[in-house]
């Protein structure tokens, strides 16, 4: 978790981090485009919420972006760059729009939060009629650690991956070749190959999200530092949406703002969605896959690394204990009871492991 030291660096303007320089010129256009299709998104978002709580918000959030599309074009002018006469869409956001009007809000609110549009927040977790809690309370503490829960289901996933994947490996190769030396060779090649290849896909993934939640937190940082009441006002509107009554949401907003630290922080919890302090680590999440991964693969492995007689009686014995194991495990995410999960799991497992087995055979 990040001390309060590194949070006020993060929530520091990046142009008080560099020199004027080294600030793009052309950013008062690129800012402008951003608000236009902002503002355009929200006007859809609004009629897909007609009748609805959200159609006030995504209204004033849509205004909101309007109004900050001005500051951004009146900057131009004053910088001497010559805006569009008409904002045209991208194919982009275009393409976004559609998918939205197709899906709803609701399962693209991940693209929408990278697109910039703002309190997506609404269709995660507690939805409309809940307050948003009072930081300074500390209520919110309560719900942290939740997603210690989440890492376990990881872990659980994957090492019945490697469970899965390595044993019908085996079984196949064992099929073809009652060999232990071929079989264990075969056996630690695809345990390395799998858990390598895991961990790879975990880190390109987290480090591909953490870069996306970054990147819209710094912009959350530049425009607190830009207009600041007009951030306060988009908070203000969420914490309405929420359940809070105007003048409470509107005060709780302007507290929240009136810090840099706490104001990002409430921008990126309420209008991003996200929890600044649980990005994510990409090499966390790498070597935990690998962990996971290779425990579960080494398991049909060890009678033949340990030269058992008759290795691959041993490894099936193995095996559908720890598949039963694993989906009794795996009962506890789902509400389902135990025996089922695992006799479930038991099942897919000795269903894969016949197949490749009887694949493997047609090759001896």
């Amino acid at each position: 978790m990040q001390d309060r030291g590194e949070r006020a660096k993060l929530a520091q303007p990046r142009c008080l981090q560099s020199t004027p320089e080294s600030l793009p010129s052309m950013q008062e256009l690129h800012s402008w485009k951003e608000e236009q299709s902002s503002a355009y998104l929200y006007r859809i978002l609004a009629q897909l919420e007609a009748g609805s709580p959200r159609q006030k918000l995504f209204s004033e959030l849509g205004r909101e972006a309007q109004q900050q599309a001005a500051h951004w074009a009146k900057r131009a002018a004053a910088a001497g760059i010559t805006l569009p006469a008409r904002f045209t869409p991208t194919l982009r956001t275009r393409i976004v729009a559609t998918l939205t009007r197709r899906y709803g809000p609701r399962a693209m609110r991940s693209v929408l939060s990278a697109m910039k549009v703002r309190g997506m927040s609404v269709y995660s977790g507690s939805d409309l009629g809940h307050a948003a809690p009072d930081p300074s309370t500390g209520l919110e503490r309560r719900h942290r650690g939740l997603s210690a829960g989440g890492n376990l289901r990881a872990a659980v996933f994957g090492v019945n991956d490697g469970l899965v994947s390595n044993a019908s490996l085996i079984l196949g190769v064992a099929g073809a070749s009652m060999e232990p030396r071929v079989v264990l060779l075969s056996g630690v090649a695809g345990l390395l190959a799998g858990a390598f290849s895991m961990a790879a896909g975990e880190y390109i993934s987290v480090r591909s999200q953490r870069e996306m939640y970054e990147y819209q937190i710094a912009l959350e940082r530049d425009e607190l530092a830009e207009y600041p009441e007009e951030e306060a006002r988009e908070l203000a509107l969420i914490y309405e949406a929420r359940g809070l009554q105007s003048a409470e949401a509107q005060r709780l907003a302007q507290s929240m703002i009136a810090d840099p630290v706490r104001g990002l922080d409430a921008l990126a919890r309420e209008e991003l969605g996200l929890n600044p302090d649980e990005l994510g680590s990409p090499l966390g999440a790498a070597i935990s896959s690998f962990v996971s991964f290779a425990i579960g693969a080494l398991l049909p492995l060890l009678p033949y690394a340990f030269g058992a007689t008759r290795p691959m009686g041993w490894s099936i014995a193995l095996t559908g204990v720890s598949l039963f194991a694993v989906g009794a495990a795996l009962s506890l995410f789902t509400g389902r009871q135990s025996a089922v999960g695992g006799l479930r799991m038991l099942a897919i497992g000795a269903g894969a492991g016949a197949l490749t087995y009887g694949i493997g055979s047609l090759f001896a």
